[in-house]
């Protein structure tokens, strides 16, 4: 199937994309099936039940929020997040929400929003299911979703009744794997970012695909400013200190970069802002999810601020080339945490970012892939472990362990020449994929292993 950059790269808000942006689109979708079915006028209330990881660490990461919010017919790439605390607290207090925000109906949150912390269901841990009942109380209409990361989602009776498709939606150069796109780049002897952009005008048309990278540019160094100035601690119970501002100050302070690991400070900077704006709930893009969504911009600003001679379209190459990585890992793994723990979240953002910075450094598409996979080899095995079920210890710092990784690699990328380089990315991603299923359920973003059973909070 075709993946465009702005599936793998959209706006939305923090914490989560599984665990809330997801949910938020699931829930939107399920009242347009419930209009589509004719269950709409019959239907007096919904029940919503939480399956997996989004029950065991839906709470920390406001999924129940999210959920709540579809349900009126907010989307996460419009949503206004200041809204959300009033709009919650008027719904609590009344007991009633509007489905569209037309159609009112009773909603006890404890009676209609339940987490099966217990149950998994078969296909993917990131589980929810809607179900409408009439004013008698009988079942209208039953509808399982998967959030599956990145924000993505998928109806379970899509997946039990598959109907035959084209793998690819016509696009002029379909890839699944990273040999299969640097064939493509050698047949035209053109760069991976120019691959994807002919692939991006089968769907959209220039000015589309520049308005839209423009727009996710913006939102990236929105998310960096706003990072920047909002002071205090993040929410919930472990008191997280927002540290960018201090940081920030610090830096400016100084006169100029007195000592080499002062750029290092900047990079963590980058990456500390945007994810502990997502933290906060904030406006973030899915770089590819949210649990990452530092390292990419992290690498950007870095690039932007350090890089003296830039290619003029250098944002457009940028984000080309990582989502062309962020596809192949999509397709031949996944980027969720409930499935491959965080090498599916950092680990898949430190390889977009190192094979993207390589690119506007002008680096061979061979060497492209070599960055890429040096990203993702020595991330091979991280565990999702969040602290109180919060999208905080240790995701937040991670991100920027993440950044300078990537830059690492990148340099390192440009010292080769492919000819020596022993490990594909078509290797690392398939590995990746194998530890993934290999590795215990309760290091995948369930709370239940790692630090989030090791360290203590009050």
């Amino acid at each position: 199937m075709f993946i465009s950059i702005f599936d793998l790269l959209s706006i939305g808000i923090g914490p989560s994309s599984s665990h809330t942006v997801g949910p938020m689109r699931a829930a939107y979708a399920y009242l347009n099936e419930l209009k589509k079915n004719d269950f709409w006028n019959q239907t007096a209330c919904i029940k919503i039940e939480l399956y997996g990881s989004l029950a065991l660490t839906g709470e920390g990461h406001k999924t129940d929020e999210a959920v709540i919010m579809g349900l009126l017919g907010h989307l996460p790439e419009t949503i206004d997040p200041s809204i959300i605390p009033s709009t919650l607290k008027k719904i609590r207090t009344e007991k009633k929400l509007s489905l569209f925000n037309e159609k009112r109906i009773v909603f006890n949150e404890k009676e209609h929003l339940i987490f099966h912390k217990d149950q998994v269901m078969p296909y993917h841990s990131n589980a929810l299911r809607f179900i409408a009942f009439s004013p008698d109380n009988q079942e209208l209409f039953n509808e399982i979703f998967y959030s599956i990361g990145g924000g993505f989602i998928v109806e379970h009776r899509k997946i039990q009744h598959k109907t035959p498709m084209k793998k690819y939606f016509n696009i002029p150069h379909p890839f699944a794997t990273c040999s299969e796109l640097l064939a493509h780049c050698d047949k035209k002897n053109i760069s991976i970012h120019q691959i994807m952009y002919e692939n991006e005008l089968s769907h959209h048309n220039k000015s589309e695909i520049k308005k839209g990278i423009k727009d996710i540019w913006e939102a990236m160094q929105v998310s960096v400013i706003n990072g920047c100035k909002n002071e205090g601690f993040l929410p919930g119970r472990l008191k997280v200190k927002r540290r960018a501002p201090d940081l920030l100050k610090h830096l400016q302070n100084q006169e100029r970069i007195q000592e080499p690991e002062d750029v290092f400070d900047w990079v963590s900077l980058y990456a500390l802002a945007v994810n502990e704006e997502n933290a906060a709930g904030g406006r973030v893009v899915t770089a590819p999810t949210n649990g990452g969504a530092g390292v990419v911009p992290a690498v950007m600003h870095y690039f932007e601020k350090f890089t003296k001679e830039r290619p003029e379209n250098w944002v457009e190459i940028f984000l080309m080339t990582a989502s062309a990585i962020g596809i192949l890992y999509k397709k031949g793994a996944s980027i969720s945490a409930a499935e491959m723990g965080c090498q599916g979240e950092v680990g898949v953002a430190c390889s977009m970012a190192a094979g993207a910075l390589t690119a506007v450094w002008g680096g061979t598409p061979k060497q492209i892939e070599i960055a890429a996979e040096i990203g993702m080899e020595h991330n091979l095995g991280l565990t999702c472990d969040p602290v109180d079920g919060l999208v905080q210890i240790p995701c937040i710092e991670r991100n920027t362990m993440g950044a300078i990784k990537a830059i690492n690699a990148a340099r390192l990328a440009l010292r080769r020449t492919g000819s020596n380089h022993k490990v594909s990315l078509d290797d690392v991603i398939k590995t990746m994929f194998q530890t993934g299923k290999d590795m215990q359920s309760i290091y995948k973003e369930t709370s239940l292993g790692g630090l989030a059973v090791n360290v203590i909070y009050c």
